[in-house]
This record gives structure tokens, C-alpha cells and sequence, in this order.
């Protein structure tokens, strides 16, 4: 389900943003690599932007102009915690009450176990990401518009399929790929499933898939508590700012070296 977004001019955008989940070290990785990709020249606030679980922190934090800074300076709650609203509580400390037309989170409805894709025109941005990000076991459930939502990654880690039309889709993956052991083969092989849908539907646009490397892999780990580490992530975040810079580099070469129409 996805909810009818607010009106937006016709005309395909030049990129949108896919923000993958993955914990703090999911924050950490999607803000490095947007916040590069930014400095390269990318219009990276100006995207369209799909957030799940972890990266609807980013999505929601590059659309208002904040910076990782910002979103590190937040208290990691003690885990696991039955207090509610306590993600959306710190949610709103970065946030506040903001609303944007240009972010969208996914999360799973507690009561029919499907994906909904949120629209950060309709709800505020706090509680867009705390209930794409409420993983069960860990946090409760978070409510938005009369319905009780879990982590979006509970559906999908990327929600790839969901993308916005636009010629050149970016999308920023923390837990794809096979240097993240299992959970990454996983993920990535579902990833790639959910982008040929995609590609399906939209033959004529472009899509770049970015993934952590084997150096950041380490940083995180193998247990699951990695991706919950704050120093961990602390030490992630530039690892992830020079790969988002080279690549924004690289796409910004390839679109110049194209010829005219």
C-alpha cells in the first residue's frame, strides 16, 4: 500500500534516493554516503527520498538540511524497551514537528502484516521513522494515522520496489552484499529481485546500487549487536562519506562524458 502523495510537478526528477535499514551502523553508513555524494555535486536534498527503518533517518535528515552531527548527537536508547513513543520522542528532538513532500518511510502494518509506504507530506517526519525503524523484540510498536506499524525491514531492507520514478535512482544499501556474511547475501540477493521489478516498470531510467566494502563490514561485525554500536558507527561514518564522494564523482563523470541528445 502506498498512500497517495502530496500533488509534485510532472516531470521525472534527475535522481531519487533509497535508503536501506541496518541500526545505528545503518545511520551511520546512509548519512556518510548521502552527505558525500552531496559534496561530489549530487543534488541529494533535492531527491526524492525512501527511507527503511535506519534510512528514514537519513531521508528525513538530508530533506531538512541536517547533518550526521545532528543525528549522532541523539541518546541510543537502552534496547529492548516497551516505553512508547520513545523512538518518536527522540525522533522529534532532530525533527521536531516537520512535514516533507519530498520523504517517504516504509513500515509494516501490525494488523494486516502488509508494507505501507508513509508520506512524510501527511505525517510528521518523527513518526514516519519511528515506526519504519520499531523492531519487534526491541521497540513497540509506533502509530501513524489510526494504525499500529513495525520496521519496514521487516518486509524489505530496501523496499527497492517502491523507488520514486526518476532517470537515475541511487540507492544506498548498509546490510547487501557478501562481505556482510549471510544476513548481506540475504539481503542482496532479495535486493536484486525487488530492483529488476523495478527496472521492469522503468526501462528508461538508471539505477546505482552502493554497498558497504569490506573495510566497513569489519567496523560492524558479525553480531547482530554491531549494528547497534555507536562507537562502531562513529568510526563507519567517514569510511562512508570517501565512498559516497568517489562515487558521486564517478556519476557525475559518466552523465558529462554522454553525449548530447
Amino acid at each position: 500500500m502506498t498512500e497517495q502523495p502530496s500533488p509534485m510537478s510532472e516531470p521525472r526528477p534527475p535522481f531519487a534516493m533509497v535508503y536501506g535499514g541496518g541500526g545505528v551502523f545503518g545511520i551511520s553508513y546512509t548519512a556518510g554516503v548521502a552527505a558525500g555524494l552531496a559534496t561530489a555535486g549530487i543534488p541529494v536534498a533535492a531527491a526524492p527520498a525512501l527511507g527503511t527503518s535506519a534510512g528514514s533517518w537519513t531521508a528525513s535528515a538530508m530533506a531538512l538540511g541536517l547533518t550526521y552531527d545532528d543525528l549522532v548527537a541523539l541518546d541510543v536508547p537502552s534496547l529492548p524497551t516497551r516505553r512508547p513513543g520513545v523512538l518518536a520522542d527522540l525522533a522529534r528532538e532532530a525533527f521536531g514537528e516537520s512535514r516533507h513532500p519530498l520523504v517517504s518511510a516504509s513500515a509494516l502494518c501490525l494488523r494486516t502484516a502488509h508494507r505501507h509506504i508513509l508520506d512524510g507530506a501527511r505525517h510528521a517526519l518523527a513518526d514516519l521513522v519511528a515506526a519504519s525503524s520499531a523492531v519487534p523484540g526491541l521497540l513497540p510498536p509506533h502509530r501513524v494515522g489510526g494504525r499500529l506499524y513495525l520496521d519496514g525491514g521487516m518486509w524489505s531492507a530496501t523496499s527497492v520496489d517502491a523507488a520514486a520514478h526518476a532517470a537515475h535512482v541511487i540507492i544506498v544499501a548498509p546490510l547487501s552484499g557478501v562481505v556482510l556474511g549471510p544476513l548481506g547475501r540475504t539481503t542482496g540477493f532479495l535486493l536484486e529481485r525487488e530492483l529488476r521489478r523495478w527496472r521492469v516498470r522503468h526501462p528508461e531510467s538508471e539505477t546505482t546500487l552502493i554497498r558497504p566494502s569490506r573495510d566497513m563490514a569489519r567496523i560492524a561485525g558479525f553480531l547482530p549487536t554491531g549494528m547497534f554500536d555507536k562507537a562502531r558507527a562513529k568510526d563507519l561514518y567517514p569510511l562512508a562519506f570517501e565512498q559516497g564522494l568517489r562515487r558521486g564523482h564517478l556519476l557525475l563523470g559518466r552523465a558529462q562524458e554522454r553525449p548530447a541528445a
